[in-house]
């Protein structure tokens, strides 16, 4: 054998052996990993029997939404909860550290170290690798936790596992609770949107994040790391409309007539003239325990039969049509009329208001009246007076963001259900159904020089310290709602019927503040033998410069107390138009020729920018503010991060500054 053919030979040897070696090593290897995913415990490796690994979406922190005045109505909140993985520790690091980390345990969660040493120890020995620490803590009660023993230590060495969820809060309780509204996730897996929350979803949601997660026993899925695999993105914030001031005058003097004359349900708009800015609204049920809360949005929901309220409309169109002037005379008789030989219809007043004006059968709100002045003038041809009514705009639904607007009815004479009754009825608001903010974008029409405008709940949205996503703007639904000379002949009616003794109103007339509006009074169930009643004021303050517009609706109010809506909505309108007029600057009411003789103190109030306070301390932030006559409210510790109004912002030199530190 030559030395060449013994070298090929050991080297052939040693490639068999090797290749054998491999090939046990890989039978080995897949013997192994099959041992692990059928037969293993959660020993070794630490990974369950099942073990599977995905991608977990992290639901982002909804964007505030904000009052006008800056308050926060709804915020997302952090909440957290603790978990420990027993078997991560190290066995010397856990006996060393056990006894300190059960003591700090125990001072947050009320027990005693013996108790939490125990179920430390139990965790460990059962090799529990998700032992509940906390649930549902805030952000500061977790940073606490993370700084005991053992867990402040790395996810892999401690063991500690944090998860965040994000939990949505109403800092000023009830407020506006169902026009700020909320989203759910129903069990179909659909969404249930409810108010501006629901509306504006798509804006306050943000983009989700992603988080890995390893299943492990009892089907719990445990974090992998302490980082995410694609972190969360907040929402937009949404700037709404609403005077949290306003609405607290509103909320509080609907819920006291609500409760003074045990009604089952209410409602409170107030809106600003000019803009359609719905500065307040109240929503008010009953519940069994005789109790009041945001129960529906009645405002935007509720359509039913205006009632004398409606009869604004009708005088407008008769005028328009010119078919009568507010001079004309109309014969009430004795306040009573009857169709068809058994269908009636009666004035409140007993024995009739006999000959009157067609300005004072509003002013008195004789039922008889109106329905003279349209069944009269229309009766043979009713198409008219409807197509009156739906050129202003009546027919028609407002087009609101927020979802349930109840649909507006106004019959016409080619309906299949139209009857001899309907004009007649409709005179004095039977038969049609609005909601009470439709209601009240008309009246605030007439307020407004007859532009009606769209209610308006949001001015913006955006986030803090940014250039806004976008910008609301006043919204014209109709520029004109009937001439100038009808204007001005209806808006000294609705002057009337509180300013004179004889008008339905003249029982809120204020020496300091003028008022303008319209009783209403409707029967509602009087197809049976309990006729229950709707009391309504709608109107504007004050009557010569309107500034805002307000509705009040009460339903089913206790009648033995009362039930006309002089008696009691119309009392809710004055305590809201006062509360206002005495909280506001009183230069907002009076003509620039008056200005000279205002107080002192009223002239100092003026409007001023808001300084950019981002980086400063909190004592270097309240310097500059308090230099401008502004007021400060700090949250946190450290330097500013945030601030409300933002940078830039107009506002009266004694508001306060939301200034956020960390």
């Amino acid at each position: 054998m030559t030395k060449e053919t013994s070298h090929t030979g050991f080297y052939k040897a040693r490639f068999f052996f090797i290749s054998a070696c491999l090939l046990v090593f890989g039978f080995v290897l897949i013997g192994k990993l099959v041992y692990i995913q059928f037969y293993s415990n959660n020993e070794g490796l630490g990974i369950a029997p099942e073990a599977l690994v995905k991608n977990v979406v992290l639901e982002p922190s909804r964007g505030d939404i904000y009052a006008a005045d800056g308050n926060i109505l709804a915020t997302s909140v952090a909440r957290y909860i603790l978990h420990w993985d027993a078997i991560t520790v190290s066995e010397p690091l856990f006996q060393s550290a056990k006894k300190a980390l059960a003591d700090s345990i125990a001072g947050l969660r009320g027990l005693t170290s013996e108790q939490v040493l125990k179920e430390l120890e139990t965790a460990r020995r059962q090799k529990n690798r998700y032992w509940l620490v906390a649930n549902d803590i805030s952000y500061s009660a977790y940073r606490r936790y993370k700084n005991f023993p053992i867990f402040n230590l790395s996810t892999y060495k401690g063991g500690m596992i944090a998860e965040q969820e994000i939990k949505r809060e109403h800092p000023l309780g009830k407020i506006a609770e169902r026009t700020v509204g909320y989203e759910k996730l129903d069990t179909d897996g659909t969404y249930f949107r409810v108010g501006l929350e629901g509306a504006f979803s798509q804006y306050l949601r943000g983009d989700s994040g992603l988080r890995l997660k390893q299943k492990i026993a009892n089907g719990q899925w445990k974090p992998i790391s302490d980082s995410n695999e694609k972190e969360p993105t907040q929402g937009y914030d949404l700037r709404t409309t609403l005077d949290v001031n306003i609405q607290d005058i509103a909320h509080t003097a609907l819920l006291h007539q609500l409760e003074t004359f045990e009604a089952d349900h209410g409602t409170v708009v107030v809106m600003e003239v000019a803009t359609g800015a719905v500065k307040a609204i109240a929503n008010l049920g009953r519940t069994q325990d005789d109790k009041y809360f945001e129960k529906l949005n009645y405002a935007v929901g509720e359509a039913h039969e205006p009632g004398s309220t409606f009869k604004l409309m009708g005088m407008i169109a008769a005028l328009e049509d010119k078919v009568i002037d507010e001079n004309t005379e109309v014969d009430t008789g004795n306040g009573e009329l009857t169709f068809y030989g058994k269908y009636k219809v009666r004035d409140s007043k007993r024995g009739g208001y006999g000959a009157i004006s067609a300005s004072k059968a509003l002013e008195v709100s004789s039922n008889v009246g109106l329905v003279k002045i349209i069944y009269d003038n229309y009766k043979d041809n009713p198409e008219k007076f409807i197509d009156r009514l739906y050129n202003m705009g009546l027919n028609k639904n407002l087009g609101l963001p927020i979802r349930g607007e109840g649909q507006p009815k106004i019959p016409y004479p080619t309906d299949t259900d139209w009857d001899g009754l309907d004009l007649p009825w409709m005179a004095y608001g039977y038969g049609v159904s609005l909601t009470p903010l439709q209601i009240l974008t008309f009246y605030n029409a007439v307020a407004n020089g007859g532009e009606m405008v769209q209610p308006q709940f949001l001015s913006a949205i955006g986030n803090l310290g940014v250039a806004p996503h976008k910008v609301f703007s006043k919204q014209v639904l109709n520029p004109s709602i009937c001439s100038n000379e009808t204007l001005q002949k209806v808006q000294n009616m609705l002057f009337n019927v509180v300013d004179k003794k004889w008008g339905t109103g003249y029982r809120i007339k204020d020496s300091l503040l003028t008022m303008a509006g319209k009783t209403g009074t409707c029967q509602v169930d009087y197809t049976t033998e309990s006729i229950q009643y709707v009391s309504s004021f709608v109107g504007y303050f004050p009557a010569e410069k309107p500034k805002y517009s307000c509705i009040v609706v009460i339903h089913k109010p206790n009648k033995a107390k009362g039930y006309y809506g002089a008696t009691v909505a119309a009392p809710v309108f004055k305590r809201i138009a006062k509360s206002i007029y005495n909280d506001t600057p009183k230069a907002v009411y009076l003509s620039a020729s008056s200005l000279t003789d205002l107080p002192q103190q009223l002239k100092v109030q003026k409007a001023v920018s808001v300084p950019d306070l981002k980086g400063l301390s909190k004592n270097a932030a309240l310097k500059k503010i308090e230099a401008l006559g502004l007021k400060a409210e700090f949250e946190g510790k450290g330097t500013v991060t945030q601030q409300r109004p933002e940078a830039g912002e107009k506002v009266n030199n004694q508001q306060k500054i939301r200034i956020k530190l960390s």
